[in-house]
């Protein structure tokens, strides 16, 4: 699949010495969903604020769609949309006007039918004559899409889209992302939300202090990375793990009714079967035992707090 953009060495350091970005590299594929994670203040809209050239870099280049943001930047943001985390329109225009001043800003004439799919596509259709500020907030957030599709773009940038929304309209949304995408968009989002990626995204990225720490095919990373867990319900609880399970390091769970083991699905061995039989030497029996495997969330979680403990090393 190929690349609609490339981010190449991108740094940002702000003049007050704080550097934002540290050499950052990443490859977008033409239609993909690509989900950027990472914590407050990891980097994640300052770099999109740089590839849409709101923000200039001090370092690196970047090419969108084979144009060079940096030096041909009208050409380049013609080819984005983007939709920031603060609602920032008119509120006293109505829903289509915004549309239409949007659209004429990309120097790209009328098209009714253009705006009237977008409209519709987003549930806004009915609200067209609505001026913002009579719109409730999941609305507003809805016009905010609507208005960075209003020119076409190739490339629509979604900052933390669905932050401060009901569960029900989140998922309205994650629906219609997924039809965008279908279309051809190609969609890059950054979000707080674990199950917003791991729902709808085909490649993860996790950026964290600047840097970003991996970039991967979701089902993938959560191969490679995810644990699973497996849980004994106990027929009798025990108020201490006995010395000679040591070598597993289970925890004791449920007041003592419960023992789980962490263990790597992808190791040659797991550790299962000796568990089981050190259980039945012991004398300790199970009602019942399930496994689960780790989230994104879990990954996420961990690879932050690991890339911190070998900063602190």
């Amino acid at each position: 699949m190929t690349s609609i953009l490339s981010v190449n060495q991108v740094s940002k350091t702000y003049g007050s010495g704080q550097r934002a970005l540290d050499h950052v590299d990443l490859e977008i594929r033409r239609g993909e969903i690509f989900a950027l994670l990472g914590p407050n203040g990891a980097g994640k809209t300052t770099l999109i604020s740089i590839i849409c050239g709101i923000v200039t870099p001090s370092s690196g280049t970047i090419l969108v769609d084979g144009h060079d943001a940096i030096r041909s930047p009208r050409e380049a943001r013609s080819k984005i949309g983007l939709v920031p985390q603060e609602i920032s329109v008119d509120m006293f225009s109505t829903v289509e006007s915004t549309l239409r001043f949007s659209r004429g800003l990309f120097g790209k004439g009328p098209n009714d039918a253009h705006l009237e799919q977008v409209l519709k596509d987003l549930s806004l259709w009915d609200k067209r004559k609505a001026q913002i500020r009579e719109l409730s907030g999941g609305m507003k957030r809805r016009v905010l899409i609507a208005k960075a599709l209003s020119h076409e773009p190739d490339i629509l940038f979604l900052d933390e889209p669905t932050a401060g929304v009901d569960v029900s309209l989140r998922r309205d949304m994650w629906k219609m992302i997924g039809g965008l995408r279908e279309r051809g968009t190609t969609i890059i989002l950054t979000t707080h939300y674990i199950e917003e990626a791991e729902e709808m995204a085909d490649r993860v990225g996790v950026i964290n202090k600047g840097q970003l720490l991996l970039v991967e095919d979701k089902a993938e990373l959560m191969k490679k990375l995810g644990k699973r867990e497996l849980d004994l319900s106990l027929a009798d609880p025990l108020e201490a793990i006995p010395p000679g399970l040591d070598e597993w390091h289970l925890s004791l769970e449920d007041e003592g009714h419960r023992l789980r083991y962490t263990f790597d699905a992808q190791a040659e061995r797991t550790g299962i079967p000796s568990l089981l039989r050190k259980l039945a030497e012991l004398g300790i029996g199970f009602k019942d035992l399930d496994t689960s495997k780790s989230s994104l969330e879990d990954i996420f979680v961990d690879l932050v707090e690991r890339k911190d403990e070998e900063t602190v090393a």
